[in-house]
């Protein structure tokens, strides 16, 4: 147990810190929810019944989409852009998808090599792009289940207001939908331009995000 700690402590230390945020979300979450209720002359509702409204299914979708697409983003960027003396970057004469050689693929694979990379034609092509395409999938389908869920939270306000409801086209077309939707992702693309950016000048000692303490500004795509 202490090694399998050991060994997964990234993820489970990251996993326990999602879980936390996402109960201190909930929380605060329903008590705001509920203050607008009484704002509006309603009765209050449960945890149990804020945790399955579109109220908050919109606010934790829309996270997940923006974080998805930077991942995303970034995963397939870094394939062709550089950033000159970026840990975060691949060295100024590798951009693009690289040989099998230097990605030991096809008769290049080793031992240890998974399966699939060794294998030929539509397995490795998807093998090969697999983290990408996750990346963009998980991105769509969070995104699809924000527009859904913002499109009942929409009209579940405009019902209160006397208004008429619009249907899901409508919403993903709205100022409210883009507004929720764009201030997620600059945010995150300022991040990741912020991240390659002051790599390049700062250290984070013993970080594999960071360059060596003593490494050269210029020197690109060498991680601490």
């Amino acid at each position: 147990m202490r090694r399998f700690l050991r060994d997964n402590s990234l993820t489970l230390a990251f996993a326990a810190a999602f879980l936390l945020t996402l109960a201190g979300q909930a929380l605060v979450g329903h008590a705001e929810f509920n203050n607008g209720l009484l704002v509006d002359s309603l009765a209050p509702v449960s945890l149990t019944a804020y945790l399955m409204s579109s109220d908050f299914a919109v606010d934790v979708t829309e996270n997940w989409q923006s974080e998805y697409l930077q991942f995303f983003l970034y995963i397939f960027g870094t394939v062709w852009l550089l950033q000159r003396g970026s840990p975060e970057s691949k060295e100024m004469d590798r951009a693009g998808p690289e040989d099998d050689e230097t990605q030991r693929v096809g008769a290049h694979a080793r031992d240890d090599s998974p399966r699939w990379a060794a294998a030929g034609g539509i397995r490795q092509k998807l093998f090969s792009r697999s983290l990408g395409l996750v990346m963009a999938a998980l991105f769509l389908l969070s995104w699809l289940a924000q527009s859904v869920a913002g499109t009942a939270a929409h009209n579940e306000q405009r019902l209160r207001d006397l208004q008429p409801p619009v249907d899901w086209s409508g919403y993903v077309l709205s100022a409210d939908f883009w507004s929720r939707t764009l201030q997620n992702w600059q945010s995150e693309l300022l991040a990741v331009a912020s991240m390659v950016i002051l790599s390049v000048y700062l250290r984070q000692r013993g970080s594999p995000e960071s360059k060596p303490v003593g490494a050269p500004h210029h020197a690109t795509g060498v991680e601490g």
